[in-house]
Order: C-alpha cells, then sequence, then structure tokens
C-alpha cells in the first residue's frame, strides 16, 4: 500500500460525492490513517458517518476563516497525532450572487470572501500546520481550468483559483527548504455540491463528453488515484505543479 503509515488530514469533506471523499476513500485503500475537518454543525453532521465509514481516527471542528479555530486545529491535531504527513486542502466558496451575473459585477465583500476562503486559508493552513509536517510530507489543493480560461458563470471563483495555484508555486519554495512537497489537482467538472452553485453546469459536463480526447468526464475515484500519487513516495521529486485530471481537455486548443 502506497501510503501505509502516513497521517493525512482531510479539509473539506462534504458528503459521499465531494472530491475530497474520492481523496479520502483512496488514502484508506491505500493504508493512510484519516482525520476530517468541519465547518459548523451543520457540516459536522456530514463529516461523522463519513469519518466512520472511512475508519476516520478523529473529527475536529475548523473555520478556514477564523485564525483562532485553526491554532486550535494546529493544537487538536497535535495532541493526536504529534506529527502529520499529507494535508488536502479541498475548500472552497463564493457567493451564489457572485457566481450568476458578470464577473464585473461582483462585490468587494462578494470578491473578499471568495479569496478568503478559497486562496488564502491554503496558506494560511500551510503557516499554522507547518511545525507537524514530517520531512517528505505532501500538501494537495484542488482547483479547476477556470482559472486559466474563462469558463461561463465561474466568475470569481476562477480569479481565486488562479490565486491559489500562484500560492501553490510560492508555497512550494517556502515549504521545500523542510522537505515539503505542494501540488494541486486540476480536476474536470464534477457533480459535487460546490458545482451546484454554478449555473447551467450540465452544459460543461456535456462540453466535456463531446470535446475532450477520452470523451468522458472524470470521477472522484479518477481525482483519488492521482491524489494517492502526488502524496507518496512516487511523487518524491514533484512540486509546485498543477496537475489536470480532466480526461485531456485542457490540451485542446477549442
Amino acid at each position: 500500500m502506497l501510503l501505509q503509515g502516513k497521517k493525512a488530514l482531510i479539509f473539506g469533506v462534504a458528503n459521499t460525492r465531494s472530491i475530497a471523499y474520492g481523496i479520502s476513500a483512496a488514502f484508506k485503500r491505500e493504508g493512510a490513517e484519516l482525520a476530517f475537518s468541519y465547518a459548523g454543525e451543520a457540516i459536522e453532521k456530514r463529516v461523522l458517518p463519513i469519518a466512520e465509514e472511512l475508519g476516520g481516527v478523529f473529527t475536529f471542528p475548523c473555520d478556514v476563516t477564523s485564525d483562532e479555530q485553526i491554532a486550535k486545529a494546529v493544537d487538536i491535531v497535535r495532541e493526536q497525532w504529534g506529527t502529520i504527513d499529507i494535508l488536502v486542502h479541498s475548500v472552497a466558496y463564493a457567493a451564489r450572487e457572485d457566481l450568476q451575473h458578470r464577473y464585473l459585477d461582483t462585490s468587494r465583500a462578494g470578491f473578499h470572501l471568495a479569496m478568503d476562503i478559497s486562496a488564502y486559508s491554503l496558506p494560511a493552513l500551510c503557516h499554522a500546520f507547518e511545525p507537524l509536517f514530517n520531512p517528505g510530507a505532501s500538501v494537495l489543493a484542488m482547483t479547476y481550468y477556470g482559472s486559466e480560461k474563462v469558463i461561463p458563470n465561474y466568475n470569481v471563483m476562477g480569479v481565486a483559483k488562479a490565486a491559489l495555484e500562484a500560492s501553490v508555486r510560492y508555497l512550494a519554495v517556502d515549504l521545500g527548504a523542510s522537505g515539503v512537497r505542494i501540488n494541486a489537482i486540476s480536476s474536470g467538472p464534477i457533480k459535487t455540491l460546490a458545482a451546484s452553485g454554478i449555473s447551467d453546469f450540465r452544459t460543461i459536463l456535456g462540453r466535456i463528453e463531446e470535446s475532450a480526447p477520452l470523451h468522458r468526464n472524470v470521477t472522484i475515484e479518477n481525482v483519488g488515484n492521482t491524489a494517492v500519487y502526488l502524496a507518496s513516495d512516487y511523487a518524491a521529486a514533484v512540486t509546485g505543479e498543477v496537475l489536470h485530471v480532466d480526461c485531456g481537455y485542457n490540451i485542446l486548443g477549442f
């Protein structure tokens, strides 16, 4: 098993259809120990059954917009495990109204919210958990092609994902000094809770099936298997990368 004995923190599981769930299931299959965060009681009710199903060692509250909660999460993880080997950042949010109108109409508050949760939370978590990373640890962030090209109705989230990807590159240098790697997975569109906020999402799925070289959409299992690779020793020399898992759609020029 590729992740035997490794301890993985998972931020962002929402339900059994989420990308973070696919990653967590793949990690469990490969022998990793898992711990799950949740933000608020509503999310906790969803996370607890998933943690039980996947043999999670513990769960802990963490609202990534709160430095205080992040610090408390570090204390909990330190007490439970001492150190960690993997951190999965699958956290993103934008106000629904900012995904339904023109990007030009994004409010200052909406821009700040999307950037705070979807982008700044990555360096915030890396900074807080840096003392707990074992040598050779791996950080994984989730992104999407809307960071590179204009995707209808993705709007401010595309801008936030672009910032997230830039952060991955800068963090690769900062964390690399202690042997810690960080990469992003740019998944093709998947029917997740987060995707439900994007208008006309079915059209996007149809376009992938029609145009992508593999003529199909990706699954959370596809993303989970790629995450296993990036978190394993097989990717020991890979950092600062954005790896596309989108059935080849990103290579097209039309």
